[in-house]
């Protein structure tokens, strides 16, 4: 993991486009260096569009990302990319690329035309492997993998990045509840030894469980943000999701757990 400064990133006056359309309009945020922050809000409200601005997949119509202080837009892509790895909703691996092979190109931003593969890019993705799990599959297709080991690769692949931060979109889509959980389980090790992670997450549950700060958006703002037990409230659900609910603690946890209300039509 890359050393130094913890790595700040900002919004000013954000809005993002999408044929003209607004998504995402005049957002300021900082993001908490050192949190697991995770991004929560309805289908459409720009959870996954606010996060390809961050991660310089998607450039904004206006304001600006600022890491560390500096436009993002402004580094060249490979510097970027050796300061936040970003793992988009629903990559693809290549044909035929083995576990190892793919976990090997999150090493590409740290080479140039004097540098090349060395004994650090190695040890790189030997502890990336190892650090999922995936030190016995190293040789095994990715194609052929399950789809939590398939997951757990691509977070092999931005792990070899060595960077502080981790922008995740998405990362359960399509896993089963316990592949899930595995993988949230992961992401809050991997905070713990240091990292700031942010994902964008749909589960209001499993964010509120696992999250040490909540940005909640709701058409292309951010209406709230804070740790889960001050954000979590059946006013704040049923603002945003339009969702009657009551918010209890868990019972395993006690942070805040959701539970709807029936929106069935009762029976005259």
């Amino acid at each position: 993991m890359a050393k130094g400064n913890p790595v700040s990133l900002a919004a000013r006056d954000l809005t993002i486009s999408y044929g003209g359309a607004p998504v995402v309009r005049d957002l300021t945020l900082d993001l908490p260096a050192g949190e697991f922050t995770m991004i929560i809000g309805p289908n459409g409200c720009g959870k996954s569009t606010l996060l390809k601005a961050l991660g310089r997949v998607h450039k904004p119509a206006s304001g600006q990302v600022l890491l560390n202080g500096k436009d993002l837009w402004s580094y060249r892509g490979r510097e970027a990319a050796r300061h936040v790895a970003l793992l988009p909703q629903n990559p693809l691996a290549p044909e035929g690329i083995t576990v190892g092979a793919l976990v090997r190109r999150g090493r590409y931003p740290h080479h140039t035309l004097l540098r090349q593969w060395s004994p650090g890019d190695e040890s790189a993705v030997a502890f990336a492997l190892d650090r999922t799990g995936l030190g016995d599959l190293a040789h095994a297709q990715a194609g052929q993998l399950s789809g939590g080991q398939r997951q757990r690769a691509w977070i092999a692949m931005v792990l070899a990045q060595q960077t502080e931060l981790l922008l995740l979109d998405e990362p359960t889509t399509f896993l089963d509840i316990a592949h899930q959980y595995d993988l949230l389980e992961l992401c809050r090790e991997l905070h713990a030894e240091g990292r700031t992670i942010v994902a964008v997450l749909h589960d209001l549950n499993q964010a509120a469980r696992f999250a040490t700060h909540l940005i909640v958006m709701h058409r292309g703002q951010v209406v709230a943000q804070g740790p889960p037990a001050e954000v979590v409230t059946s006013e704040l659900v049923q603002e945003v999701f339009q969702l009657g609910c009551d918010v209890l603690p868990d019972p395993r946890t006690a942070t805040p757990m959701v539970v709807p209300h029936s929106r069935a039509t009762p029976v005259p």
